[in-house]
């Protein structure tokens, strides 16, 4: 019984590491993507019904992330996260980093320290995002 326990206990944990480092990827394709404007990523990784909320209270569908990208209303040109601290559950996650961001708004340049936390949701097409909101640092 107590080698029963070891092997489901030891499966938990592989599992469970097995979900971080898919959601780490996920987390890190999605950064890509934003700043190389790789449509078919974000297409693949936003959630159909995403809410995408920024520190100045815009919020974005998919479509206008996507949109805004394209037109070059917003373009992001880095980035980084880091202090990732995760909630794993079996169909969600949630994700809290420190991010600085460098990007360009209507043409203005911004230079962005952000707390952001995401909600990653487990579907059929793999880890989506489902929500996003920053505030300033």
């Amino acid at each position: 019984m107590r080698i029963l326990s070891i092997i489901a206990l030891l499966f938990v944990c592989f599992t469970g590491e097995a979900q971080t480092s898919f959601l780490q990827e996920a987390v890190a394709r999605l950064d890509k993507a934003l700043v190389e404007k790789d449509t078919v990523v974000l297409k693949q990784l936003l959630h159909k019904d995403v809410t995408y909320g920024h520190s100045n209270g815009w919020v974005q569908t998919k479509k206008d992330v996507i949109n805004d990208m394209i037109s070059g209303k917003l373009l992001y040109s880095k980035i980084e996260s880091e202090d990732l601290k995760w909630t794993v559950s079996k169909d969600w996650t949630s994700v809290r980093s420190t991010t600085k961001v460098e990007a360009t708004l209507n043409g203005n340049k911004l230079d962005l320290k952000l707390h952001v936390l995401e909600v990653w949701q487990k579907t059929n097409k793999g880890w989506q995002m489902i929500a996003r909101q920053s505030t300033k640092l």
